[in-house]
């Protein structure tokens, strides 16, 4: 098995797929988590490109955010779309990684994840509330590369 399939277990997985249900629930903003091995590419150049080949970039509002994750390179970088990363403060995403971070250097891995899909989700929450009408526009599922 190659390390993105070993980073976590299918039970830790749904929690996380659950973490983001939960994280979704009051707003119209759309959280997605993408792993793969390694990047050639600089990480955040990366994490743009997946941003983009999982219609992140097509939502309604521009509220999407995307944690990426490369396992063999032990990086990881979270992506807000322009509507989000417009109305956050500058310093947001990365307190979000420094509250991930800690987890991860415990070797929590789905906790970090968890903590900083439930930090995004107040967040989402605060300046995109959910209203009547919205919908689910993208999965919810993890993706893998």
């Amino acid at each position: 098995m190659s390390k993105v399939e070993d980073f976590l277990s299918k039970e830790e997985e749904q929690e996380i797929v659950e973490a983001i249900r939960l994280a979704e629930e009051n707003t119209s903003g759309e959280i997605r988590v993408h792993i793969e091995k390694t990047s050639s590419k600089a990480h955040f150049d990366r994490a743009l490109e997946v941003f983009h080949e999982l219609g992140m970039d097509e939502t309604s509002l521009q509220n999407g955010v995307l944690f990426y994750f490369a396992v063999d390179d032990k990086n990881f970088v979270i992506c807000g779309d322009k509507g989000i990363n417009d109305l956050v403060d500058d310093n947001f995403w990365d307190s979000t990684k420094d509250i991930m971070a800690t987890q991860f250097r415990s070797g929590n891995f789905k906790q970090g994840i968890v903590d900083g899909i439930l930090s995004a989700g107040q967040q989402l929450k605060k300046y995109f509330p959910w209203s009547a009408g919205d919908t689910n526009e993208l999965s919810n599922e993890i993706s893998k590369g």
